[in-house]
């Protein structure tokens, strides 16, 4: 007989609640805290801050919100309609005059930079590299003043300053995040939160990125200090560093094909192309070629274009299309459309002036060889698409059959 095998104890998730103390904010060690919740889940702090007196008021906060240089948004709600109005800074006393006692609420970016009481509460998040951190966002608002159920893309720490706000959150991963269509915030169209908690002063709310929350003021004036952290995107960073190296190439170093042979095929982008790309360019390297096709067949056909085929006054229907081809209608390509093609595992690839459609091959290579020309009478499906499409993005003009 085998031997029982003994399962293995199940791990028990951090708790999500934990209180804090002067001598650990976060309630436990860093180290503990960047293990278990940095960019993982979520963490309520109860008294990270005990005894808070916030360093600075209301009022001086609403003073900076007028000054020209500081970054700051007045966000009122009205609940009737369920409209939201965001005016941004500078603001004047004529705008808060207009505010009311309720639903409304101030948010001054960067308010480190202005008051150094304020920058010195960066010191308890000394255990994040100083780069991390981007800025100090404090938001003053009346009972039922927020910005609505949304989502950030970076961590963040909601110090409670003043009065209370009442957070809710979603730790489900799979929670909807699509934004409402009709507001200027970003907003979530749907938010379902599987927690709930009422802040004091002191309490302390710490968010990793992409978790739905709302936060809405509650019984009285409210006050709550947000600690952001600097997370550019791949495509910020991406685009920095291209900036980077174009700056430091010389114009003279250029795409170069001595070993060029005679085209099998007009405007194909071939294999022998992309090779010459990746020993071209710095980091071509360590993209996959189907990136590297992509990228580089919407950027040819739009390289040195002086102008761009004009739409036709009216889009042709694909019945409408089919009719005059089976006539015997021509394709003239417009001159100020550049084309190219390319095969790759995923299919092949016609380009035209940046914009890229799946295509039939024998139908690619026709488009680039041809200028004037006569194509299948009666085009396949995917032919069919990519004719209309063309055609009704300028690229392909419609010449009827002359009579007889």
């Amino acid at each position: 007989m085998k031997p029982n095998r003994v399962p293995a104890p199940r791990k028990t998730a951090p708790p999500i609640e934990v209180r804090g103390s002067a001598r650990q904010p976060l309630g436990m060690p860093a180290a503990q805290f960047l293990r278990d919740y940095w960019q993982k889940r979520p963490l309520l702090v109860r008294n990270a801050f005990p005894d808070f007196v916030p360093p600075i008021q209301p009022e001086d906060l609403a003073g900076l919100a007028c000054e020209e240089g500081a970054l700051s948004r007045l966000i009122r709600h009205d609940e009737a309609r369920e409209r939201w109005q965001v005016k941004t800074g500078p603001l004047d006393e004529a705008d808060f005059a207009k505010t009311g006692d309720a639903n409304w609420t101030l948010l001054v970016q960067d308010v480190d930079k202005w008051d150094a009481d304020v920058a010195a509460l960066l010191e308890s998040f000394a255990f994040l590299p100083s780069w991390r951190l981007d800025d100090i966002m404090i938001s003053y608002a009346e009972p039922g003043g927020g910005v609505g159920a949304h989502v950030d893309q970076y961590d963040v720490f909601l110090l409670q300053g003043l009065g209370q706000r009442h957070w809710a959150i979603s730790a489900d991963p799979e929670a909807p995040r699509d934004f409402r269509p009709d507001v200027e915030l970003k907003q979530l169209r749907e938010f379902t939160p599987t927690h709930e908690w009422l802040l004091e002063p002191g309490d302390m709310l710490y968010l990793p990125p992409d978790v739905p929350h709302d936060g809405v003021a509650f019984g009285g004036p409210c006050m709550t200090i947000s600690f952001g952290m600097r997370a550019p995107s791949q495509a910020e960073l991406t685009g920095d560093l291209a900036d980077y190296l174009a700056e430091r190439l010389h114009d003279e170093q250029r795409y170069a094909d001595p070993d060029l042979a005679p085209a099998k095929a007009p405007g194909e982008i071939d294999a022998a192309a992309l090779a010459r790309l990746r020993m071209a360019l710095p980091f071509a390297a360590a993209l996959d070629e189907e990136t590297l096709r992509d990228w580089f067949g919407r950027f040819i056909t739009r390289y040195r274009i002086a102008q761009t085929p004009a739409l036709p006054d009216r889009p042709l229907a694909e019945a409408a299309l089919r009719k005059q081809l089976a006539a015997g209608a021509r394709l003239l390509r417009h001159p100020w459309s550049r084309m190219a093609w390319s095969r790759g595992k995923s299919g092949c690839t016609l380009f035209a002036n940046g914009q890229a459609w799946p295509a039939p091959a024998a139908l690619a290579r026709q488009l680039c060889a041809q200028r004037d020309m006569v194509v299948d009478a009666e085009p396949s499906k995917a032919a069919g698409a990519l004719l209309l499409a063309l055609v009704n993005e300028g690229h392909l003009v419609l010449r009827k059959a002359r009579r007889r």
